[in-house]
């Protein structure tokens, strides 16, 4: 795989169905440096399918057509002025400027423009309206303005008299509303919450669908159980029967079969279960045999479980109602069966009863004002689109609001099936292939979707576009492509004749394209509708809309929906931690539509790779070249503390940089070095603080020396070294680079560095077996023990027998980054503002940065002095037990046992210990990799040990510039390293 690919590929995460932009920066007469500029993006159709009209303007300093939003002008304005590019101006040309439409009022233009937003218990609700305390005349009369002169439908502000101005003012003084939780949840909540705090520049939109206001959830704070009050125990209670009304949960996990109102249930305990040790069936109450019909709600469980066990209460019941659904919720009624006696001598078991009891009957209560959700997935899908509205909301246009407000305002079968779909890889599907057990009317479902226009519907001939027919095509199978094509054969024999024999489904379909745009069959589309009946697909504008919340949510393209379900589960457990938020990923629309485009660019090229279109991967290349050739690097100064490390990976320029890097490796697997040479000379002009600045320079001096310029690949290497970006494995390579290269008489003085590289690391010979010793085939081994096993496995066997007696583990940075990841969880996790942004992250966004250690150092240096004066060991322990199972970067709880972690650092020791750790803090990105291949320890007769590093090599193996920096890294730190060459034994 190429250099950069398979960062790209994550960058991207799941491809897009639809590229709107990909005509246009294709094949695009405009000068290419326009492609990417925030001022030109096609606007993102709106709910009703069309483009959104909005006023252009000319730039008084370039003269270029910009939009007439504020933001906008004010943003391209900053940066024609910073660039000196300015042309004369007239009074006549200032006068006469027209920079903003007429003010359209919402209640996203009335609010703060600096809110404060608290998910969670808090107790400061008078600060809202001093931090709030700013400037809104303008908006309020702009609003009264426009209330005054507008009054028909087409007000943004429908239904609403002029007093209404003033209740939108009072609703500035109570903005933590906007995120309103139950109260019960807030009081039971065991997690840390979610805060939000100055949040500049982002008015809220805020959605009234009541389903969607009043969910509970909410995936800021997923840890927090959706749960009712707890209730102390009163001197009052006694131990009466026990009467509640609930539901019958999970029923998709019970027995089939008919419910009939009145039939008589009852509870069983199922201790075994491994999502809830609380778990309890419901079971109809037969004669021959009892039925599961589902479980109890897991906040009633909690409660009625230990009375079961502990107070030996039985639960009868019967249903009391039928719903419609096959799997929604059953209504039910139980009772417990029998009384409790307590003696004297058991108050406190009374005590703990009657807590019980009364916190069963708060659950219960709970329940029937918060009924359990059927289909997860949809309500997963709400919660998401509601923080991304709440806090990004300024990112969409009205167009788009409005098609995300059509959604949340449809029946639940419809927003089923469009989530449904959306998390398919499509883009057509069958309606008659289409069945979901929690869908009932199906008819409905899609005629509020296509309504709604999210979905796009092909049942006749006439609505069939030339570039669909592929796509549609693609929902059939073989046989039926290949009745399609004998029925073309019987009519029209030029189709046999011209066309491939291939039998793959690919090369049918290929046939059945070749006489549709033939026109060989004017009847074709009528012919393939009959083999397909009617499709379904998500709409461009909706999967656009869809597509980009998804991205504001979780930041990344590797996350999707699947994140909640996972949760839901228990499959993954993501770390306690606060949010808080001071500034925005992305200020403006624009700086998003950017960084979009450029997405889509790198898209299109990882798509292009696969096809082995090297013509459009060119294209690619060029696009991103000629976008990052007009990039100024931003002051980003203004952003506080870490976030100005990490911003920039949130950029249009960056998405670019990582398309030219695969460029870069592209041409040089093509041999094209000129080329490469060209776009490596740009990334080092344009990214002056980048830390791949190390690779590249490298890759420069390599080309450089390939098409034989050795002295400008010598002064390239020099002048990296000088670089206080390039580290590590690269820093150790442009050494190496200068000493091989500086020779008599193009360097007579040697430099400093020439010892410390030069230094001789402890080589170690082991023979063995091989098993195979074909070239680029991992090698493999007979080991002592007669099994197969690698070099690594090999090595190990030797170190353990004539090697000293040493344990260990082939573990490479496996075990260091996990050891990191435990010893320092509290600080990777500490209160940071903008760090976290979703409750679905595994560490800061700033880990890879610099500002990691910078806005850290105080915690840092207290923890690697514990550390160094011994107190690993216990630390190591406290955070295992406190967070085992955790989702952590870097921590691996299945690889590595506790016994492993605590002998590993026991043996290591203090300093150096404290010296990785430190390593890793101030830069993880450099050196999270190339970590030798063996950790061993061995034990002295007084607990205490010695630990020793080693990288291991078999025939034809030599050592990576990260691997040999690392060796010496340790080396100064005093660690014992070896480098174990294993070679074949003779025959």
């Amino acid at each position: 795989m190429l250099k950069g690919r398979e960062s790209l590929i994550r960058l991207v995460g799941r491809r897009r169905r639809f590229l709107r932009r990909r005509h246009s920066l294709l094949t695009s007469s405009a000068p290419q440096h326009q492609i990417g500029c925030k001022e030109c993006k096609d606007e993102v159709s709106t709910g009703n399918g069309n483009v959104d009209e909005e006023e252009w303007v000319d730039c008084p300093v370039c003269g270029k057509k910009i939009r007439g939003e504020d933001r906008v002008v004010n943003s391209h304005l900053d940066k024609c002025l910073t660039r000196g590019s300015k042309r004369k101006l007239s009074q006549c040309t200032l006068f006469q400027l027209n920079f903003c439409t007429r003010p359209r009022v919402t209640v996203s233009s009335i609010e703060s423009d600096v809110t404060r937003i608290d998910v969670g218990p808090s107790t400061d609700d008078g600060n809202i309206c001093d931090l709030a305390s700013v400037t809104f005349s303008k908006n309020i009369c702009d609003l009264a303005s426009e209330m005054n002169s507008s009054d028909g439908p087409e007000n943004d502000i429908q239904d609403e008299s002029k007093s209404s101005v003033c209740n939108r003012v009072n609703r500035m003084e109570n903005l933590d509303g906007l995120l309103k939780l139950d109260d019960e949840r807030k009081l039971l909540s065991d997690a840390k919450t979610m805060q939000i705090f100055g949040l500049e520049g982002s008015p809220q939109h805020q959605i009234t669908d009541d389903r969607i206001d009043n969910i509970a959830d909410s995936p800021l704070s997923l840890s927090e159980k959706r749960m009712p009050k707890c209730v102390e125990p009163s001197e009052d209670d006694d131990n009466s029967e026990i009467l509640l009304d609930t539901f019958v949960v999970g029923r998709r996990f019970g027995n089939d079969g008919e419910l009939t109102v009145g039939a008589m249930i009852m509870l069983s305990r199922d201790p075994e279960n491994v999502k809830d040790q609380n778990a309890i069936k419901v079971l109809t109450k037969d004669t021959d045999h009892n039925k599961e019909l589902g479980y109890i709600p897991r906040e009633l469980a909690q409660y009625l479980s230990p009375l079961i066990d502990k107070f030996h209460l039985r639960f009868e019941g019967h249903i009391t109602s039928i719903p419609q659904h096959p799997h929604a919720v059953v209504p039910i009624q139980i009772y417990s069966s029998g009384i409790v006696s307590f003696g004297e001598k058991d108050s406190s078991s009374l005590q703990v009863f009657n807590s019980l009891r009364r916190n069963a009957l708060s659950a219960a209560e709970f329940s029937q004002t918060h009924s359990p959700i059927p289909a997860k997935y949809q309500h997963n899908l709400l919660l998401l689109l509601k923080e991304v509205l709440n806090i990004n909301g300024h990112l969409f246009t009205e167009g788009e609001k409005t098609l995300l407000e059509a959604f949340l305002s449809l029946s639940d079968d419809s927003q089923r099936l469009f989530a449904r779909l959306y998390a398919r890889k499509g883009p057509w599907f069958r309606m008659a292939s289409i069945s979901y057990a929690e869908i009932c009317d199906y008819e409905e479902a899609v005629k509020g979707l296509s309504e709604a226009e999210c979905v796009t519907l092909f049942e006749s001939m006439d609505k069939l576009q030339n570039n669909d027919l592929k796509e549609v095509l693609n929902v059939l199978n073989v046989g039926e492509l290949r009745d399609l094509i004998s029925s073309l054969n019987k009519t029209h024999k030029k189709i046999a004749q011209n066309s491939d024999r291939g039998t793959r489904k690919q090369d049918y379909i290929a046939r059945v394209l070749a006489a549709y745009q033939g026109g060989l069959c004017p009847n074709l589309t009528s012919m393939i509708l009959g083999k397909t009946g009617r499709c379904i697909r998500i709409s461009a504008s909706a999967e656009s809309v869809f597509w980009r919340a998804e991205r504001l949510f979780f930041l990344n393209g590797e996350q999707d929906l699947s994140e909640f379900l996972l949760v839901d589960l228990g499959i993954v457990k993501y770390p306690a931690y606060n949010c808080i938020f001071t500034d925005q990923i992305f200020p403006d629309r624009s700086d998003l539509l950017s960084y979009e485009e450029a997405i889509e660019v790198a898209q299109i090229m990882d798509e292009s790779l696969d096809e082995n279109n090297n013509e459009l991967v060119s294209r690619c290349v060029e696009i991103s070249a000629s976008n990052v050739s007009s990039f100024v690097e931003e002051d980003r100064s203004s952003h506080s503390g870490s976030m100005a490390a990490f911003l920039s990976c949130f950029s249009a320029s960056w998405v670019y940089s990582k398309v030219i890097l695969l460029g870069v490796s592209f041409l040089e697997h093509e041999q094209r070095f000129k080329e490469a040479i060209n776009l490596l000379k740009l990334l080092l002009d344009k990214f002056k603080c980048d830390r791949r600045r190390g690779y590249w320079n490298l890759r420069l001096s390599v080309d450089l020396e390939h098409v034989g310029c050795l002295d400008e690949s010598l002064e390239v290497a020099e002048k990296g070294l000088l670089d206080p970006w390039v580290r590590a494995g690269s820093r150790v390579a442009l050494q190496r680079r200068v000493l091989r290269l500086g020779k008599p008489p193009r360097r007579w003085k040697t430099p400093s560095f020439s010892s410390s590289v030069k230094r001789k690391i402890v080589e170690v010979h082991v023979q063995g077996r091989p098993l195979n010793c074909k070239t680029g085939v991992k090698n493999v081994f007979y080991g002592e023990d007669g099994d197969r096993c690698g070099v690594e496995e090999l090595a190990l066997q030797y170190y353990a027998g004539e090697g000293g007696s040493w344990q260990g583990v082939h573990t490479e940075s496996g075990i260091w980054l996990t050891i990191f990841g435990l010893l320092m969880w509290d600080v990777v996790f500490a209160d940071v503002p903008n760090v976290f942004r979703t409750k679905f992250q595994t560490a800061p966004l700033d880990l890879e940065t610099d500002s990691f250690y910078e806005v850290r150092r105080d915690l840092i240096e207290a923890l690697l002095d514990k550390i160094e004066h011994g107190m690993a060991e216990e630390l190591l322990i406290m955070s295992w037990e406190s967070h085992v199972g955790t989702a952590c970067r870097g921590v691996n709880w299945d690889k590595h046992s506790l016994s492993e972690l605590r002998a590993a650092v026991t043996c290591i020791g203090g300093p150096c210990l404290a010296s990785i750790c430190r390593n890793l803090a101030q830069d993880y990105r450099s050196w999270s990799s190339g970590m030798p291949d063996l950790l061993l320890w061995r034990f002295r007769d007084d607990y205490r040990g010695e630990a020793k590093l080693v990288e291991v090599k078999g025939p034809r193996d030599r050592l990576s510039e990260q691997q040999r920096a690392w060796l010496l890294f340790l080396m100064d730190c005093g660690f014992s390293v070896e480098v174990c060459k294993v070679s074949h034994a003779p025959i």
